[in-house]
C-alpha cells in the first residue's frame, strides 16, 4: 500500500470512503480507538477506510521556529496505519492554501468530490479550516446537505490523563520511556540510515553509528540504554531483525564543542561495518542527561560508566 500524496492524485478508485482526519503523529492508543471505530464503520458500509493526515504538521507550519518533537515520520505513520488495517492514507501538504482554506471548500473538494465520503469519524476536539471554523456541529450540517454522516469519539484517558501526542512528547522529554510506551501501546522506536560521522568515537575507543533522521526533531534527549536492530534497507520489518544491546546519545556533544544535534549509537561488543544500512533503535531506560566534561579523558571515564550501567540493566531483562 502507498501513501496518496495530495488531493490532485486521488483517482476514481479511491472514492467511496469512511474518513477520519488528523495529524496521527505516533498513532497512539487514542488514535487507535478512532481507527477501530473507522474500520468498524467501513466494514459495515462496505466503504474504504481512509485517513487524511498532513505534512508538515500544522503546528510546524504555524510555528516554524519551535522544535516540535516528531514521534513518527510520515512514512512511519502510514506504515502504522496500514498495519492497523487502514486501506488508504491521503497525505495533504499543509501550506498557505490549506491554512486559509474555508471548511466548506475542504469538505466539498476533498471529502465529497475527492473521496466520495459516506461517513466521517472524528475526535471530540477536532477542528479544521481557516481559523479552525470547522467542527463537529459544522460537519453534521454539511453532512445533511451533502449526503454523509458523522460521529465523534470521546478522548481516551489512562489514569485520568488524556492520551495525546503532546503527553507522549512530554514523557519522552522527561526520560519517562515507560509512560510514553504505555500511551503509545507499543515500544518507542526510531530509525534511519547510518551515516559516517567525524570518527571521534573510533578515536576514543567507542565507535558509534550516526543515525540520520533527516530534519525531524526527536522529542528525546540524553544518554540511554537501548536495543537496536540493523536492517539491510528501510523496507525491512522490525520483527526480522536480531536486537543488539547498545548505548545511545541524543544531543549536541558539548564536551567537543558540538553545535548540531546528533543521534549516535554505540553497539556493545560489536565491530562490523554498518554504514549505509538502516538502524532501528528502541530506548530502554534513560541513564543520564548530556553533560560537558573537562576533556576527553573524563568523557571516556563516563562512557565506560554508562556502558556498565546499561549492561546491568540488560542483565535484569
Amino acid at each position: 500500500m502507498k501513501i496518496i500524496e495530495g488531493v490532485e492524485n486521488l483517482a476514481e478508485g479511491n472514492r467511496g470512503s469512511v474518513v477520519t482526519i488528523g495529524n496521527y503523529d505516533g498513532v497512539h492508543l487514542g488514535h487507535q480507538r478512532i481507527i477501530a471505530e473507522l474500520i468498524k464503520e467501513s466494514e459495515a458500509r462496505a466503504l474504504k477506510s481512509t485517513v487524511i493526515t498532513f505534512e508538515p504538521l500544522p503546528c510546524e507550519y504555524f510555528s516554524p521556529s519551535d522544535t516540535v518533537g516528531r514521534l513518527t515520520s510520515i512514512e512511519e505513520r502510514a506504515e502504522l496505519l496500514f498495519d492497523a488495517g487502514i486501506e488508504q492514507v491521503l497525505c495533504i501538504r499543509f501550506d498557505q492554501h490549506i491554512a486559509k482554506q474555508h471548511p466548506d471548500e475542504f469538505v466539498r473538494s476533498t471529502l465529497v468530490k475527492g473521496l466520495g465520503v459516506g461517513h466521517l469519524v472524528i475526535g471530540d476536539d477536532f477542528k479544521f479550516g481557516h481559523n479552525r471554523e470547522g467542527d463537529y456541529a459544522y460537519l453534521q450540517r454539511a453532512g445533511q446537505q451533502l449526503g454523509f454522516t458523522v460521529n465523534d469519539t470521546e478522548s481516551f484517558e489512562m489514569k485520568g490523563v488524556r492520551v495525546s501526542s503532546n503527553a507522549i512528547r512530554q514523557a519522552l522529554d522527561a526520560g519517562d520511556i515507560s509512560t510514553a510506551e504505555h500511551y503509545l501501546g507499543r515500544p518507542f522506536i526510531v530509525g534511519g540510515p547510518i551515516l559516517k560521522g567525524d570518527q571521534l568515537g573510533h578515536t576514543i575507543g567507542f565507535p558509534t553509528a550516526n543515525v540520520d533522521v533527516g530534519d525531524r526533531y526527536l522529542p528525546i534527549n540524553g544518554v540511554f540504554a537501548a536495543v537496536v536492530c540493523i536492517e539491510e534497507s528501510d523496507t525491512s520489518k522490525i520483527g526480522e531483525c536480531d536486537w543488539l544491546d547498545a548505548v545511545a546519545n541524543i544531543g549536541t556533544r558539548p564536551t567537543v564543542n558540538g553545535r548540531d544535534r546528533r543521534f549516535e549509537v554505540h553497539i556493545l561488543d560489536f565491530d562490523k561495518n554498518v554504514y549505509g544500512k538502516n538502524l532501528k533503535v528502541r530506548f530502554v531506560e534513560r541513564l543520564r542527561d548530556e553533560h560537558k566534561f573537562d576533556g576527553l579523558d573524563e568523557l571516556v571515564t563516563q562512557i565506560n560508566s554508562d556502558i556498565e550501567h546499561a549492561k546491568k540493566l540488560f542483565r535484569k531483562r
